[in-house]
């Protein structure tokens, strides 16, 4: 043994001299130290036999001859130091078998207080870990959530890029992120990658198209679920409703409303609402009214459809009387309902109400107007005539910066020929928004309807030059069920050799000197 017991290994007059701390061990601790390092007695040959193996009756000073000889002191220092690794040792075993644990976790909680961008970053830092399917799908439903639609394809290349499977409940999620997204290529390889086509990621097809502006290929889906023998719910026919308001399809809105019916979907605030506005879209003002009155639970929202139905039809009485009946049933409207109301006052030139609703909505119900509620009070004052009125409402209001109140301006200075202020809101306008192709060509049109076609020719050059392109206008109809449209020289149609052969004969046949119209139906049937 080294010592036969607990010694002191430096004296006291050493420890006064170095100012050392006071450092004691015996030789049990020591070789279970050694021990467990792997190392035995013999090893330490460093140390001669007879140091070792002093008596207990040895005087302090050789004690500390012995052991502070050079070799012994640098032995002693070496033990030490692997006696404080051997301690760190097992806390860094144990955190490498967490390693894989910890990032799920992290993950996980990160995304419960809401720091996603920490989130996604740690996730891409993660050494090509696999996570828990839970951690993707709560990272994934966090994105949709918060309409961080890049970060959440950030989490699906993380999937693809370790390899991970993800399961169908995954695959929805990713469906239904993609197609909030717009991306509606990528959420088309997903569904029709699923095992079975499942009510959810129907509706999320469903409802990308109609966002997207397909509302045609939206309603092929809508069928092509029945067909499948699902059931809609009240998701489905909020996205059908729209799509039939889009198109103005009457026919396939009423299969809908029949199918809705049948189904005994319990009332819902957005279908309701959807309901009203698709009858009032397809001209059915009458049945859109019917709906509404069966509804059992009228809000601001129904309430909001009706009223914007009958504005849609420029019946500004009705929606004026609508307006007071929702606040005599006690029904508060909001921002919304106050900006229809603005508006049904500016297409019946009603400018005093105009006002009168607009000062409302401060005093009455305490909400600030907006932006599109400054530019339906410029709107009001414009097409009363009274442009230098609503150039200093602009003026005066904290919306100067608001690109809509100056486009306002500029199509009331293009109807009353206002040149002088027609240039200055063009000028405004196309500061805050110079990639309005509209609002060009309303003050091309501007300039043309004061002869100053020169003016407008540079106003067209111009919007050609910044790359701006105009939405172009349509027509369409609806024949046996299937939509129709038709633009200026578009040929996509599959009949329009055919149409623009029937349109050319019925052009010769009106120019024709010797036509009468009583011989149309015998002479040239149609």
């Amino acid at each position: 043994m080294l010592v036969s017991k607990q010694r002191t290994l430096i004296s006291s007059s050493l420890y006064r001299k170095s100012h050392s701390p006071f450092i004691c061990f015996s030789s049990s601790s020591i070789s279970r130290h050694l021990s467990d390092l792997g190392f035995t007695m013999r090893s330490v040959s460093m140390v001669s036999t007879l140091e070792l193996n002093r008596n207990e009756s040895d005087s302090d000073s050789s004690e500390v001859d012995v052991l502070s000889d050079p070799k012994f002191s640098g032995k002693a220092t070496t033990i030490l130091r692997r006696m404080l690794a051997q301690r760190k040792i097992p806390s860094l075993q144990v955190a490498h078998h967490r390693k894989k644990e910890q990032p799920d976790k992290t993950l996980q909680g990160l995304c419960i207080t809401g720091r996603l961008k920490e989130a996604v970053g740690l996730l891409w830092r993660s050494n090509g870990l696999q996570l828990e399917s839970d951690t993707y799908s709560m990272l994934l439903q966090e994105c949709k959530e918060r309409r961080e639609y890049a970060k959440g394809k950030r989490v699906h290349a993380h999937m693809v890029v370790v390899g991970f499977a993800p399961s169908e409940y995954l695959k929805v999620k990713l469906l239904i992120l993609y197609a909030l997204s717009g991306d509606l290529q990528t959420g088309g390889i997903l569904f029709r990658g699923l095992q079975s086509r499942c009510l959810i990621s129907m509706n999320a097809m469903i409802s990308g198209c109609v966002k997207k502006g397909l509302e045609q290929q939206g309603l092929f889906m809508y069928y092509d679920m029945r067909y499948c023998g699902l059931v809609p719910d009240q998701y489905t026919f909020s996205s059908v409703f729209r799509a039939c308001s889009a198109l103005a399809s009457l026919e396939h809105g009423m299969r809908s409303h029949a199918v809705m019916v049948k189904t005994c979907l319990k009332s819902n605030v957005i279908v309701n609402g959807a309901l009203v506005d698709m009858y009032f879209k397809c001209s059915s003002v009458s049945d859109g009214y019917k709906a509404f009155d069966q509804f059992l639970d009228r809000n601001v929202v129904t309430w909001t459809s009706l009223m914007s139905g009958y504005g849609y039809h420029g019946q500004v009485s009705e929606v004026l009387k609508c307006f007071e009946k929702m606040k005599e049933e006690g029904c508060r409207p909001n921002s919304v309902t106050f900006l229809v109301v603005l508006t049904a006052c500016s297409h019946g030139g009603l400018v005093d109400q105009g006002r009168m609703h607009f000062d409302s909505m401060k005093r009455d119900y305490g909400m600030e107007p907006e932006g599109q509620h400054y530019a339906a009070m410029v709107d009001i004052l414009g097409r009363a005539g009274r442009l230098q009125e609503a150039y200093e409402f602009i003026m005066k209001s904290p919306c100067k910066k608001h690109a809509p109140v100056w486009g306002s301006l500029l199509g009331s200075c293009r109807n009353h020929g206002n040149v002088e202020l027609l240039e200055l809101a063009a000028t405004r306008y196309f500061e805050l928004d110079p990639t309005n192709g509209g609002n060009y060509v309303v003050f091309a049109n501007g300039y043309a309807s004061c002869g100053l076609l020169d003016a407008a020719s540079k106003v067209r050059k111009r919007m050609e030059n910044a790359g701006v392109e105009k939405d172009p206008g349509y027509s369409q109809i609806e024949l046996q069920g299937q939509v129709h449209r038709f633009m200026r020289n578009d040929t996509s149609h599959r009949l329009s050799r055919k149409i623009h052969n029937k349109v050319q004969e019925m052009a010769s046949l009106f120019m024709d000197v010797d036509y009468y119209p009583d011989d149309l139906d015998t002479s040239y049937p149609l």
